[in-house]
């Protein structure tokens, strides 16, 4: 048995490291996860809780798969119990709708096959009707941090499973925030990829043309591991799509409400202070920053629960309610029953997609190279309150999150510090879904500026350190982030230095230079002069003028390397060259 001492707060990374040099193994993570899932009891995570006799065909497998080349071998994962887990009961929350799956949902089938090792069915808001977490027969989920809150939902035991280190990630899904709103509420990461990005065959329709299986996780760069392994076209899904995994980079400006942000609840002045010290954060991440009127993304959100759209629920439920009377939860039943009216005919679902067409092209046209951020959740509250008024508080949950999928959007959410002791706030970047990357970039950069508090500088490369090539490694040890790509005003000479191995010099010109492809990074301060130290001549850091004008520190040659090195301007880039330069 290892002595090891299990962190409270489970990490892919540290897993790994353990697995991988022999100090931990999977079969003792897993029990010390299931002696926390009894602790917490209480708290109403799961509704089929992590028990080894299900899970032990699972850590069995492990001895068939490569570690190196799976890439989550022996992670434990939880699964919001809208989502099939083959001979494990789906509920979706409801036990009189309960059926026993022969296959796994997808997404599911993936992660096992990548070597993760699924714990269980997490608790829900009942057929992922909701983002309070408190409409469940199996009992409200409570918040991590603090018991009488609301956990957020609709995907609220995952998200809780993660933040009590019940799981290092976790699934839930998203239709109108249920796979972000919980993540602000436990200081998390929730990761909603574009429609379609993730496979959703083998879930639970909530509103099938929205649907999007989302991931929970303690940061950016596991969320997007569990990603890359999740992502992929699904021949039998009909709502899939071919969506390549993001490349981060950063948009080219940051789109905020221009008027005063709403918060509700009993820490709306909380929740208020922590917005504006959010914005500080992102005005100091250097991407221009262009505000706009909020209230075009608040007309849109209203199509999803104002509008016929409430009727495809009805679609895929109506049937069941109606055959069993009595057995949905109330609050549930009244919301899935409202969209049953008569007045939502065939007429007025052409007009709401119609509209709806409006709002998607505006959207393309406002968030081209772009980012939206928003406050992910409208406020939180106790879960007394939420009983006393169920539907207002839950309404103005999803303030900033239920235009997302309906714009055809990418989010995700992440964590932004606290608004009070114990009361996480978090922000949600929003882009285009063809251009994932800009969140993936754009958060990464908040969140590393958030964490550090440090100072950066930008920096030009355009050889050996550029992504992909042997001295990458050098810009990450010194803590440098990738920007974007970028190129020269047509100002300079490109030669190729005759080294070992060789090496590109950039030499400005008073005339006659040309435009050079090269990359920008943001590297802290504090490594900045030990890097620019480690530079040997005829190399070194100087200021590189770009195509805008603009100025930036990055590699320059002295003029005099020019005698003896090969003149490569007209390959424009270092990458344009044979590989065996």
């Amino acid at each position: 048995m290892s002595k090891l001492m299990i962190p409270s707060k489970l990490s892919l990374s540290w897993l790994r490291e353990k697995y991988m040099s022999q100090q931990l193994k999977p079969e003792e993570v897993i029990k010390e996860i299931i002696k926390r899932s009894q602790s917490d009891e209480k708290m109403n995570i799961w509704i089929t809780p992590p028990k080894m006799e299900h899970i032990q065909p699972y850590l069995n497998r492990l001895s068939e798969l490569d570690f190196d080349s799976s890439p989550l071998w022996g992670i434990p994962f939880a699964i919001k119990d809208n989502i099939d887990l083959a001979n494990i009961p789906t509920t979706a929350g409801c036990a009189e709708y309960s059926y026993t799956p022969t296959s796994h949902a997808t997404v599911v089938k993936r992660l096992i096959e990548a070597g993760a090792i699924p714990l269980g069915k997490t608790n829900l808001d009942q057929f992922a009707t909701g983002l309070v977490g408190t409409r469940s027969p199996y009992g409200e989920t409570h918040n991590s941090l603090r018991q009488e809150l609301i956990s957020g939902g609709s995907s609220s035991g995952s998200a809780v499973s993660v933040a009590r280190g019940q799981a290092v990630f976790s699934l839930g899904t998203d239709t109108a925030g249920s796979g972000r709103v919980p993540a602000a509420l436990n200081d998390l990461v929730g990761l909603k990829p574009s429609l379609g990005a993730w496979s959703t065959k083998g879930v639970v329709p909530a509103c099938a043309s929205l649907d999007c299986v989302t991931v929970f996780a303690h940061s950016l760069e596991e969320a997007y591991q569990v990603d890359a392994v999740a992502r992929g076209f699904d021949q039998e899904d009909p709502w899939s799509r071919d969506v390549p995994v993001p490349l981060a980079t950063l948009p080219k400006k940051i789109i905020l409400p221009k008027d005063s942000v709403l918060f509700y609840g009993p820490f709306a002045n909380e929740y208020q202070m922590a917005w504006k010290q959010a914005v500080e954060q992102l005005k100091q991440l250097n991407i221009l920053i262009e505000y706009i009127d909020y209230e075009f993304f608040s007309e849109a959100a209203a199509i999803l629960y104002d509008g016929p759209f409430v009727a495809e629920r009805w679609a895929d439920l109506g049937g069941f309610i109606n055959d069993h009377p009595g057995v949905t939860f109330p609050v549930t039943e009244k919301v899935l029953r409202s969209s049953a009216q008569s007045k939502y005919d065939a007429a007025s679902v052409f007009k709401s997609m119609h509209k709806l067409q409006e709002f998607k092209r505006r959207a393309k046209s406002l968030l081209k190279d772009a980012v939206l951020v928003t406050p992910t959740a409208g406020g939180t509250w106790t879960r007394d309150q939420v009983r006393e008024d169920p539907i207002k508080t839950n309404s103005d949950m999803g303030l900033y999150t239920n235009h997302c999928n309906l714009l055809d959007l990418c989010a995700v959410a992440v964590q932004a510090g606290e608004a009070a002791a114990n009361l996480p706030f978090g922000l949600t970047f929003f882009a285009l879904s063809h251009e994932e990357g800009l969140i993936a970039g754009a958060s990464e950069a908040f969140v590393n500026k958030c964490q550090s508090g440090q100072n950066t500088t930008q920096v030009a490369v355009c050889g050996l350190h550029m992504r992909g090539f042997p001295l990458e490694k050098q810009m990450l040890e010194f803590g440098a982030t990738f920007v974007r790509e970028d190129e020269t005003a047509a100002k300079y000479q490109f030669i190729k230095l005759p080294t070992e191995p060789p090496k590109p010099g950039l030499i400005k010109k008073q005339s006659g230079g040309r435009a050079v492809q090269l990359e920008i990074w943001e590297m802290p301060l504090s490594s900045f002069g030990a890097f620019a130290a480690l530079i040997p001549a005829p190399l070194g850091i100087g200021k590189v003028e770009l195509q805008d004008g603009s100025e930036v520190p990055g590699f320059i040659c002295e003029g005099y390397a020019i005698e003896g090195a090969e003149d490569i301007s007209d390959a424009g880039s270092w990458r344009k060259l044979p590989l065996n330069i």
